[in-house]
């Protein structure tokens, strides 16, 4: 077994911090690629300077999305390790591994039926409609534009999670300026406190809303299986989990789109290529670096360590999907790839329910993305761009682009 205070990758010392180590943009760290061959879990340092197992590989990673003694819960949630210094994720952290559990277990068989395939066909002139509208504004703002601020953020994230969940479009841009500061590292506790605070108000008030005057929205189907006081929190939970993996995974697709010009005219051509593109971009757009935190509830023997009770884990869900076991030649952008089993979305229990949404969103703006600007194209060297440091979604804080 290795040492919990053994370094993975020299043998001795204190474990690699993961402090300052954001993958550069569409590559994997060396870091992150080192600890990768050296072994499947991996002993580090997190940003908060808290000590952690790092899960590298494809199959560990996979075996413990399926393993119930991973998860939210924690015998001490006030002294928990953390990846990151967030009041706002602190919340979802409880003391009792059952009742995580069952709370996760309850959350999935009512949010699930609101992501069918049905319901986001039903969705998709919304999503095509207002990535058409939120396009008119960027393209009339000027050449060269901020892609991220201008298309990613609007087209694919508040208006369209608004939507679905049923809030009001007058309450829309205060919700989003909300889940802005729940996100990443945030050190201000007073601060998270109160814009929880009025999160929450925001969202408890649609009910009220909606009873008067349901809709097709989740919030307005969930009546007859919840009380009023719990649909604000559960909406909550909806909007936070959505906020920023479609934006990102729009801003870097383009980037390996327009640096694929062959694969991109096939997509374009073809709609099944396109889902095999998007896809694609879901498995490698990332590189690495966005980090699901759970805790081992029990202890867990897997890849030659033992995760010990209380121990913080951290699933890279986007570093496994580098794993040369699995795929190959995984740096390589392939959208004709014959086998894409990645986890981008998670597996089993622990996997998205917004995933059809989410790819269904992403094929609607890269076709019409490229449908209206054919020659889009990063403004600057993909090397020079960065990725934001905040530690849990791994997207770029912005795109400058030309067409």
């Amino acid at each position: 077994m290795t040492s919990p205070t053994t370094c993975p990758v020299t043998g001795g010392g204190p474990p690699p911090s993961l402090e300052g180590q954001t993958p550069p943009v569409l590559r994997l760290s060396p870091l992150l690629r080192e600890l990768q061959q050296q072994a499947p879990v991996c002993r580090v340092r997190t940003p908060t300077g808290d000590e952690a197992w790092l899960v590298t590989r494809y199959a560990e990673l996979k075996a413990l999305l399926h393993d119930e003694r991973l998860g939210r819960a924690h015998a001490d949630p006030a002294n928990a390790p953390r990846y990151v210094r967030n009041p706002f994720l602190d919340l979802l952290v409880v003391d009792d591994a059952q009742q995580a559990r069952d709370l996760h277990t309850e959350m999935r068989r009512l949010l699930t039926p609101q992501f069918s395939a049905r319901r986001v066909l039903g969705l998709a002139p919304t999503v095509s409609a207002v990535a058409e509208q939120v396009l008119d504004g960027f393209v009339a703002a000027g050449n060269p534009g901020d892609l991220h601020g201008g298309f990613s953020m609007l087209a694919t994230r508040m208006t369209v999670l608004c939507e679905l969940i049923g809030i009001p479009p007058q309450d829309r841009p205060e919700t989003g300026a909300c889940t802005i500061m729940t996100m990443g590292e945030v050190d201000d506790v007073e601060r998270v406190a109160t814009v929880q605070a009025e999160l929450f108000g925001l969202l408890s008030a649609v009910p009220r809303r909606k009873r008067a005057e349901p809709t097709d929205d989740v919030v307005s189907r969930l009546f007859a299986q919840v009380p009023d006081e719990r649909i604000g929190p559960i909406a909550a939970g909806v909007l936070l989990a959505g906020l920023d993996s479609v934006p990102s995974h729009v801003d870097l697709g383009v980037l390996l789109f327009a640096t694929h010009p062959d694969q991109l005219a096939a997509a374009l051509a073809d709609e099944r290529t396109m889902r095999e593109g998007v896809e694609e971009i879901l498995r490698c757009a990332k590189a690495g670096g966005s980090v699901l935190p759970r805790y081992a509830t029990d202890d867990v023997e897997i890849g030659g360590v033992t995760l010990r009770t209380g121990d913080l884990v951290l699933l890279d869900f986007t570093l496994v999907n580098f794993d040369t076991q699995v795929f190959d030649e995984p740096e390589v952008f392939d959208i004709r790839r014959e086998s894409n089993p990645h986890l981008t979305f998670g597996h089993g229990m622990w996997h998205c329910i917004g995933a059809p949404l989410a790819r269904m969103a992403l094929r609607t703006a890269f076709t019409r993305l490229f449908t209206r600007l054919p020659d889009l194209r990063p403004a600057r060297p993909v090397q020079e761009m960065r990725r934001g440091s905040e530690g849990l979604s791994g997207g770029l804080t912005e795109l400058p682009v030309t067409w």
